[in-house]
């Protein structure tokens, strides 16, 4: 399974590479036939008692009708860097940096290109290229003076982005500012009295309530899709601090950045990904909830750029077996499992194993709602939170830091001579934890990745030494690894094996 963003620009460059626009089978298309009859109501068995109050579908037509003009599609151009070996590069032979080498569509292009008979101009083997790419997306109007929301990754890189209206005009247009971490744009274009959307609130919006989309998949302009809220607040493994609405609406790439639509008009998202095996719909779908791109917007209009607030935590999510462990009443909150030295949340005095329950009074139920909600605010925000620490209720506040800071000061450690990442996503062991692995120490693997994952290690494993000390806590982990310059020895306890495992840190 894979996390896709939506907009076309690789697969529209490699085609216009290869040559290939236009060829596309009509029979690929057959199966997305209407499916209207399956949303008509279903008949009320006669002498029964209906189960709720009958409600009326929504009239998408008109909702379409009022609204589509405030839709609007985006085209990119822009460059990538391919190898001599990509399909569509000028000759070679490496894929180092082809994004297509070990695609779905490296077979396709592969035997395009050998069928043209020819390679035009040889180039160095493995040294990358500029190619020409374009893209397409979508956006919609928030101001009749030309503001325009979309994904950022519909403009990333584009040297010129160019806006067509429903009513066939075009425009170019400037970027006012994007910020990746929650993946919203904002183009300006020199036009007025434009038609403009209306926004909802997402915090109204309702699981299992009518959506609409509407935007631009593979190119086709002014696509109306429908579908329901399949859940709110979802949390995805790709360092985002979004809480995504989920929904059944059918979206493909090239509907990044248009508008989903709530059954009164509203916009109350901003359609950005897909969860898919193939790189197509697949009944899972995920928008950013407008809530936070109007803040984004607001920001990047008036100052060009965006500020996130920073806590200093790493969560995890509040099971059964946890709310049992720390005498919760029901299994919600976000469990505080490390707590970053010198971090807003060191200095208000939260702990790893404390279970943040609130924020300024707003219930945190999930994991994923604690990054959302300090998302939310900005740096030099004082926050109440409300926690449970050892059976008991207690509040503390918090003055936020700048995201940003942090970020400059990761990027500076990474390039520290000698300091390998070790690759690991730790926590301590629960008093139950401990008892059934047999220690009072240690520390349990969440996740595995990089040096360490190449070494054997797994999730589910407990770290009990780094060479040869037995470990306490996290940050005495991080020192001893920082102080090692090419290897560490890790003790890991398995079931009832123990195993030392070197770990290479490059």
């Amino acid at each position: 399974m894979k996390f896709a963003a939506l907009n076309t620009t690789r697969l529209v460059a490699a085609l216009l590479a290869a040559g290939a626009v236009g060829g596309a089978s009509v029979g690929a298309f057959s199966a997305m036939h209407s499916t209207a009859a399956a949303l008509s109501p279903p008949a009320i068995v006669a002498g029964s008692a209906p189960a709720t109050t009958p409600v009326a579908l929504p009239d998408f037509s008109q909702i379409t009708e009022r609204y589509g003009p405030s839709v609007v599609n985006i085209s990119v151009t822009g460059s990538t860097k391919v190898s001599n070996g990509s399909p569509f590069a000028q000759g070679g032979d490496s894929a180092e940096e082809d994004p297509f080498a070990n695609g779905p569509l490296s077979e396709f292009f592969r035997r395009f290109q050998d069928g043209q008979g020819q390679r035009p101009g040889r180039g160095r083997p493995g040294v990358p290229q500029e190619m020409p790419t374009r893209g397409q997306g979508s956006g919609f109007i928030v101001s009749a003076d030309g503001i325009i929301l979309t994904n950022a990754h519909v403009v990333k890189g584009a040297r010129e982005v160019n806006v067509k209206l429903t009513d066939r005009r075009e425009f170019r247009a400037k970027v006012l500012g994007a910020d990746a971490r929650t993946d919203i744009a904002v183009l300006k274009i020199d036009a007025s009295n434009l038609p403009v959307a209306t926004l909802g609130k997402t915090s109204e919006l309702k699981v299992g309530e009518w959506v609409l989309a509407i935007g631009s998949p593979f190119g086709f302009e002014n696509t109306v899709t429908a579908g329901v809220v399949s859940a709110k607040g979802r949390s995805l493994p790709d360092d985002s601090a979004v809480p995504f609405i989920q929904t059944d609406v059918a979206i493909n790439p090239g509907n990044s950045g248009g508008p989903l639509f709530n059954a009164r008009g509203e916009v109350v998202g901003i359609n950005s990904q897909i969860y898919s095996r193939s790189g197509g719909y697949q009944g899972v779908s995920f928008a950013i909830p407008i809530d936070i791109a109007t803040k984004i917007k607001n920001q990047i209009v008036a100052t060009g750029k965006v500020e996130h607030a920073r806590l200093g935590v790493a969560v995890q999510e509040v099971n059964q077996a946890f709310a049992d462990s720390f005498k919760l009443d029901k299994p919600e909150g976000a469990l505080v499992s490390t707590v970053e030295k010198g971090s807003p949340a060191d200095k208000a005095g939260l702990q790893s194993g404390d279970v943040i329950r609130e924020v300024n009074g707003q219930p945190i139920v999930s994991s994923g709602d604690l990054p959302a909600v300090i998302g939310l605010a900005s740096p030099g925000d004082t926050v109440k939170l409300g926690i449970w620490r050892q059976g008991a209720s207690k509040e503390i506040s918090a003055k936020l830091a700048n995201a940003d800071e942090k970020a400059a000061q990761v990027a500076d450690r990474k390039e520290a001579p000698g300091q390998g990442k070790l690759g690991l996503a730790l926590r301590p062991l629960q008093p139950g934890e401990q008892q059934e692995a047999g220690t009072d120490s240690g520390l349990l693997v969440q996740q595995a990745t990089g040096p360490a994952a190449l070494a054997g290690v797994q999730a589910g494993d407990v770290l009990l030494s780094v060479n040869g000390v037995p470990v306490k806590n996290i940050e005495q982990v991080k020192e001893t690894v920082a102080k090692s310059q090419k290897s560490v020895a890790l003790l890991i306890l398995r079931g009832d094996n123990k195993i030392f495992l070197p770990v290479n840190l490059g």
